[in-house]
């Protein structure tokens, strides 16, 4: 339990940090956009609610083969979908690489104050 403690807090850390980057910010936008135009064709043209589509949405850009039981049954939406899993599964994986990335140089960077405080102290004893 403690462990996931501490991911959480460090994923949350993360987070913050990499809003705080012109790169992840622009990228979440983009995401949020992909996700917000398949919701709005999902419910105004396959007929589906609001929940459902955005689950679709979500679960279809993430890598995890969760099966949604979810299909559009329009040639159009089988031509939308292809076209919005070609490009937002593209963005989804650059935006969880980049938070990734942010996640490891925050917890190295976290290390090196805790090397570096370490070294201070050894050094102050010494004198």
């Amino acid at each position: 339990m403690l462990s996931f403690i501490l991911t959480v807090k460090r994923f949350s850390e993360a987070l913050v940090k990499a809003f705080k980057t012109p790169m992840f910010l622009s990228l979440f936008t983009t995401l949020f956009l992909i996700i917000l135009s398949g919701t709005l064709f999902y419910t105004n043209k396959e007929g589906w609610g609001v929940v459902d589509a955005i689950y679709f949405c979500v679960v279809s850009l993430i890598p995890t083969g969760v099966n949604t039981n979810l299909t559009p049954v329009t040639n159009l939406g089988k031509i939308f979908t292809m076209l919005y899993l070609v490009v937002g599964t593209g963005v989804m994986f650059i935006t969880l690489l980049t938070l990734g990335k942010t996640m490891i140089n925050t917890k190295a960077l976290e290390e090196r104050k805790t090397e570096g405080k370490k070294k201070l102290n050894e050094y102050r004893k010494k004198k």
